[in-house]
């Protein structure tokens, strides 16, 4: 069972990877001890739990300031998941699922089969989806048996935008060659089949930081920023959900 404190963290944490609060946002203990319904001790907590992940700076006689971080580390962040969840894609298939494993994994899948063979990305399945995706990869990471691999995946996710929490929901088909990957991936997995579940899931990661990068790149082709704004600050802008 989590803490408070635990609870607070991956509150503030969830409110900094979706872009609700921008980077150079300063965190205080009072307004967000009042904001949250809690006492100061479980905000002075996590905001150091945060700031040991890097999430937050901590700064002389102004407090805790959210971080910026610019494309060039987003999309490194993106290639380090790539090669940590593919190791964990690799080692689940060299142990062999759980059953429970196995049906989490078919059931998720049968999720996103579901909410796709829509046609159309409504508004109202990006939580539903965005929940799958999360459950297909922790599953993943959980499967491979490696508690490093886990921790290490985890920190890079933890930066805004490359978190797998975070899906770009303005093209089907997009989305639909990702879930593909993960009935390939799966597939591969339960096939015991390591080398092609590791190119399988590396490929998949990777892919996502492309479209990521992409997207970027037509902001700043569109202006679409404010004079001296760092167009990442906008990504959000075409995230559904955010």
């Amino acid at each position: 069972m989590q803490t408070l404190a635990q609870n607070v963290t991956d509150t503030l944490r969830d409110w900094i990877l979706h872009g609700q609060m921008r980077p150079g946002t300063r965190l205080e203990e009072i307004p967000l001890a009042e904001q949250l319904g809690v006492s100061r001790t479980p905000i002075r907590s996590a905001l150091g739990t945060l700031a040991s992940e890097g999430l937050i700076d901590h700064m002389p006689k102004r407090g805790y300031l959210v971080r910026a971080f610019d494309m060039e580390e987003i999309v490194a962040a993106y290639e380090v998941r790539s090669v940590l969840e593919g190791l964990a894609c690799r080692s689940a298939a060299m142990r062999g699922l759980t059953e429970p494993q196995t049906r989490t994994l078919q059931a998720s899948l049968a999720e996103g089969d579901r909410i796709l063979d829509n046609g159309v990305l409504r508004p109202e399945d990006h939580e539903p989806y965005q929940q799958m995706n999360v459950t297909i990869h922790d599953t993943l990471l959980e499967a491979s048996g490696n508690p490093w691999v886990t921790r290490f995946a985890v920190q890079a996710q933890n930066i805004p935008f490359a978190s797998d929490r975070i899906i770009l929901w303005d093209d089907h088909a997009i989305i639909l060659r990702s879930h593909g990957d993960h009935h390939r991936i799966v597939e591969a997995i339960i096939a015991r089949d390591s080398a092609r579940a590791e190119q399988l899931m590396r490929e998949h990661v990777y892919y996502a930081g492309v479209i990521l990068r992409e997207n970027y790149l037509k902001l700043l082709e569109a202006g679409d920023t404010a004079p001296g704004a760092k167009p990442a600050r906008r990504m959000q802008a075409t995230v559904v959900g955010l």
